[in-house]
């Protein structure tokens, strides 16, 4: 049985029309748009140009001291393929990655658990972790330099008190990487500290709590409840690392030049060299993507890997 309005009846307050759906969204997206657009014409104008005109570039010969660059094709592709220098400055760079990226995974790591323990004055401890990352690399490689110093230095000191010989710490091509690898870990390893922190700080008590009943001790604890938990925190922080660590150049470049004799010149500063100091941009350009590359496909290989494991 139904039933009618009455004639002139209006009807309920939740049965009046409403706009329709489509005209407000896309008011609502007319909208977002003004917003978005001041950072699109910054990313534009920032990123995406300069690729694009850096790609360009990569296949001409241009020069710091040439105002009609020509048009060469791959040429500087393949010249970068076949240059010594480009695969040495590679290897360095893919050396200072495998020997910074471990221990700064793993000493964060160990120095989030020590101040998550509950240790006293957990505030000096934090303080004491992060502050060196706060610190300008000029600073960072200034400290260094005078720790390094052949006859002055603290390394040297410590090592003859020790009985050792002197080590020449930036002037031994088979030590001058592993020289900047701990400086890079002294100073960024703050970073890494605070995010372990925080993924220790965020995880539930109550899966610890449940294996100290059933009679767990603190390392089964560890390596069987804290660390699985963490395991999605391990994986950014390693991702993050290895970029990090294969786009290194500033403490190299203040500290040591990719000196003795080229053995920790990075591929960055190969790029630097080429393009500004020998003037030739189109190739210096193509090494750069040549480079970019590489980057990629350890992204794409890392994001493999760890989705596999999952």
């Amino acid at each position: 049985m139904t039933t009618t309005a009455p004639a002139g009846a209006t009807a309920p307050p939740d049965l009046a029309e409403t706009p329709p759906a489509p005209r407000r969204r896309r008011s609502l997206t007319g909208g977002g748009s003004l917003f978005v657009l001041p950072f699109l014409v910054f990313f534009g104008l920032f990123l995406v140009w300069p690729v694009v005109q850096g790609l360009w570039m990569s296949l001409t010969d241009a020069s710091l001291t040439l105002h009609d660059p020509e048009f060469v094709g791959l040429a500087n592709y393949a010249e970068a393929f076949g240059d010594p220098d480009v695969w040495s400055s590679l290897g360095n760079t893919v050396f200072f990655t495998l020997i910074s990226c471990v221990p700064l995974v793993l000493m964060a790591l160990a120095m989030a658990l020590l101040v998550h323990s509950g240790l006293v004055g957990q505030w000096v401890w934090r303080l004491a972790y992060f502050a060196p990352y706060l610190l300008p690399v000029t600073v960072v490689t200034l400290i260094w330099t005078w720790l390094y110093q052949p006859d002055i230095g603290f390394g040297n000191q410590l090592l003859t008190s020790l009985g050792f010989e002197p080590v020449g710490w930036l002037s031994d091509e088979s030590v001058a990487m592993w020289s900047v690898a701990a400086l890079t870990v002294w100073w960024t390893v703050g970073f890494n500290f605070l995010l372990y922190l925080a993924a220790l700080q965020s995880l539930p008590v109550t899966f610890d709590e449940a294996a100290a009943l059933d009679g767990a001790g603190a390392w089964r604890r560890l390596w069987s409840v804290t660390l699985p938990q963490l395991r999605q925190t391990t994986v950014m922080v390693a991702m993050l690392q290895v970029l990090a660590s294969l786009k290194v150049f500033d403490q190299i470049y203040i500290l040591t030049k990719g000196g003795p004799n080229g053995s920790t010149r990075p591929i960055l500063e190969y790029v630097y060299d080429v393009g500004f100091t020998g003037y030739r941009l189109g190739y210096a350009s193509a090494v750069s993507y040549v480079f970019f590359a590489l980057v990629i496909v350890v992204s794409v290989v890392q994001l493999r890997f760890f989705r596999q494991e999952g």
